[in-house]
């Protein structure tokens, strides 16, 4: 055989291979895509560690509910607690679908070091998962890093106004402990104030406060241009999460099995990334406009009995900010 023919058979057989490869990785590749509406698990995540101005530590958590519908439920105790003092460290026990991050945090335990743990247990579906908190320096966060986190900023971005931002602060007005009966509309009154920071984004594909383009640079619709596509049909452009900025409140369950019915219907507080989704992380959305006293107004109704923590959370793009509402609902 001479050089050519040599040539010639070993790029044959490194076509047959790279063919044989995308065989073999086609499968892994279509099961890695697999989303599912219910049946799946829910994990819990340790999202860093943060320190207060006054000296304070606390751990920060958040979890991810593998369901894009189905809101799973576990009682605080064995299946849904911490080994560190009481199981109930104010963690939820509603899990709303997908990705939740920095849903609530844990004061660190006096005399813990960096050989310390915390660990959350969380069983859901029969399969128990952990998520292990420590204060090793490399995972601590601040403001900046929790916009980012949460899609608000490209990696790595920041600039003094982003720096300067402060969480927005809710506060509910009336008793903190009410009762109603199944299927009585109880009204919740919250008032939302926030320091403008960041600026209300209009709606785009990259979705944060800090523009991100990335590939599409075409902003033409196909009504302009029919041999371009409408660029708002397009997925986003980001491969991380991207958002939408802008002041929005959204009640929550937070504590509670029932179903709870929130009218008018709440802006989503979880990554729902899907188009059309009524959440800062779905294309093109963009907030409603806040009333002038930051004065909202919701009516939620119960489907059965019980005892629920409803939670008001204000987010204004890159940070959030709650208050919580203890209910027990009668027959």
């Amino acid at each position: 055989m001479n050089l050519t023919s040599k040539l010639q058979s070993t790029w044959a057989r490194g076509l047959a291979y790279a063919g044989l490869a995308l065989v073999l990785a086609a499968p892994v590749a279509r099961a890695q895509s697999l989303s599912y509406s219910s049946g799946q698990t829910v994990s819990p995540a340790f999202e860093g560690w943060e320190e207060d101005a006054d000296g304070k530590k606390y751990f920060l958590f958040g979890y991810m509910n593998r369901n894009w519908e189905e809101e799973v439920d576990v009682a605080v105790g064995a299946d849904n607690g911490f080994d560190h003092g009481a199981a109930d460290r104010g963690q939820p026990t509603h899990f709303l679908p997908r990705r939740n991050r920095f849903v609530f945090r844990v004061p660190v335990p006096a005399g813990f070091t960096e050989k310390d743990e915390m660990i959350w247990t969380l069983t859901t579906k029969g399969k128990t998962e952990k998520a292990y908190a420590t204060i090793r320096t490399d995972y601590k966060v601040d403001d900046v890093v929790k916009a980012s986190e949460t899609g608000a900023l490209g990696a790595g971005t920041s600039s003094p106004a982003v720096r300067a931002n402060k969480p927005p602060v809710v506060k509910v007005q009336g008793s903190k402990s009410l009762t109603v009966k199944v299927g009585q509309p109880l009204a919740l009154v919250a008032i939302v104030t926030d320091d403008g920071i960041p600026k209300t984004r209009g709606a785009g594909l990259a979705g944060a406060a800090v523009a991100n383009t990335g590939s599409r640079r075409d902003t033409a619709t196909s009504a302009e241009n029919p041999a371009r596509p409408n660029r708002a049909m397009l997925p986003p452009a980001r491969v991380t999460v991207g958002k939408n900025v802008g002041l929005h409140l959204s009640w929550l369950v937070y504590r509670g099995a029932g179903k709870v019915a929130f009218d008018p219907v709440q802006i989503k507080p979880w990554e729902d990334t899907r188009a059309g989704a009524n959440s800062p992380w779905a294309p093109v959305w963009t907030a409603p406009p806040m009333p002038a006293d930051g004065k909202i107004t919701v009516h939620a109704t119960f489907t059965a009995p019980g005892t629920y923590v409803l939670r008001g959370l204000a987010d204004d793009g890159a940070l959030f900010g709650s208050d919580d509402v203890t209910v027990t609902v009668t027959p």
